[in-house]
């Protein structure tokens, strides 16, 4: 089984975008979740979309230490721009909010060692009302080459979504013939999936680094987990799709907002790196609590979601009907990494072998405890059963690698 899902993910990866961006998903700060739409700067001065509330939160990323476990880019979303075109026919920023314009607020993030990501949309109309690319595609794509931006994110409102095969293939030439490597992130199987289009994944892997396919993350642990499933039943079509340079995107981290405690923040944080997802933070880095930061920046947990094969996780057991296991395959040999997650509102307990979970492997696995920065937990014999404690609406995560 695992021989011809790695024949399939190398047959997509082969015919990738190839712009040599993405090779391990990307991590970043991504505005929406936490500011969605907020342009009243003068009600909300601090947390208005602005150019102010841009440069801080690049600042959070590299004085408290986000840059340094590899958070790199800093992403726009709607709402930037102004609500009309330039005589040019160019989008341009909103001159109250962004009065020093796009480009000066690339070169302040790239100043202080990061990336910038912007938003634009395939239809006529953004989301929210705002100029869509929908005949602009090529001006855009130059636009923001000119700006000096790292990563576009290009929704789908207001198209017509039967379009898409064609619009975003388009969108993706344009970036290339540009000369600047931009990151692409797609909506275009979200999209599609919602209109019931079958979704072809190895063309979206060709054209997109990173692609939503499910609905917007909000702040709760019911969304969170209503993607998880999703990702749980299409784990199939999902993980032949993703490997370096273009991976399944289950939208932003919301680690630090005010709607999950710590153990639905250490299970989210498993989660997207189980799923081999981008690790793209929504929340306000100025007033973040320190246990959030922490879990934010856990390294053995980061190390995981980069783990440079790529590959998607698979969910291989459910437990009881609330604890779902999930293993993911890293570039060491014998080496995987285990997540139980529990969806019940106690404690559970679990009792099982790793061969159970599909591991073969004789001699057992040294496991490392990755929320407990690494700490080794003990050999685990491949036959023997053993116990397992997962916190209520939480996980465990650990690292698995043969023992000699």
């Amino acid at each position: 089984m695992l021989g011809v899902t790695l024949l399939v993910l190398c047959a997509v990866s082969t015919q990738a975008l190839d712009n040599g961006l993405a090779r391990t998903p990307p991590m970043g700060w991504l505005i929406w979740e936490r500011f969605r739409c907020n342009t009243d700067c003068k009600r909300y001065p601090n947390d208005c979309v602005s150019e102010k509330l841009v440069k801080e939160m690049a600042d959070r990323m590299v004085e408290d230490g986000y840059k340094d476990v590899g958070y790199e880019y800093v992403n726009l979303d709607d709402c930037w721009s102004a609500k009309e075109r330039d005589t040019q026919g160019r989008l341009q920023a909103d001159p109250e909010r962004f009065p020093s314009g796009i480009k000066a607020l690339a070169d302040y993030i790239h100043s202080r060692g990061l990336k910038m990501g912007i938003y634009a949309d395939y239809g006529t109309k953004t989301c929210a009302g705002y100029p869509g690319s929908l005949g602009h595609l090529e001006t855009d794509a130059q636009t923001f080459a000119e700006w000096g931006i790292d990563m576009l994110k290009l929704d789908g409102c207001n198209s017509n979504v039967t379009t898409m095969k064609k619009g975003y293939p388009e969108m993706t030439r344009y970036l290339n013939a540009t000369g600047r490597p931009i990151l692409f992130s797609c909506s275009w199987p979200d999209y599609e999936r919602a209109a019931g289009i079958p979704i072809n994944y190895t063309l979206v892997a060709e054209n997109c680094n990173i692609w939503r396919n499910y609905d917007d993350i909000n702040d709760s642990w019911g969304s969170i987990t209503g993607i998880i499933d999703y990702y749980n039943k299409t784990q199939d079509t999902l993980i032949p799709a993703a490997g370096p340079g273009h991976f399944n995107d289950p939208d932003m981290i919301v680690v630090g907002d005010q709607g999950i405690n710590e153990n639905q923040a250490n299970a989210q944080m498993a989660m997207w790196s189980i799923f081999a997802a981008p690790l793209l933070m929504s929340n306000d880095l100025r007033n973040i609590q320190p246990v959030f930061r922490n879990i934010l920046q856990n390294k053995e947990v980061i190390r995981i979601n980069q783990d440079p094969l790529g590959k998607m996780g698979r969910r291989v057991l459910t437990y009881n009907s609330t604890v779902q296991i999930w293993v993911r395959t890293l570039a060491g040999p014998q080496e995987y990494a285990l997540v139980f997650l529990n969806e019940a509102t106690q404690l559970c307990k679990v009792t099982v072998s790793l061969r159970q979970l599909g591991f073969t492997y004789l001699p057992g696995f040294e496991f490392e405890d990755a929320f407990d920065n690494g700490r080794f937990v003990g050999v685990f014999n491949t036959d023997l059963m053993y116990n397992y404690t997962i916190p209520a609406i939480g996980a465990l995560m650990y690292h698995l690698y043969f023992s000699s």
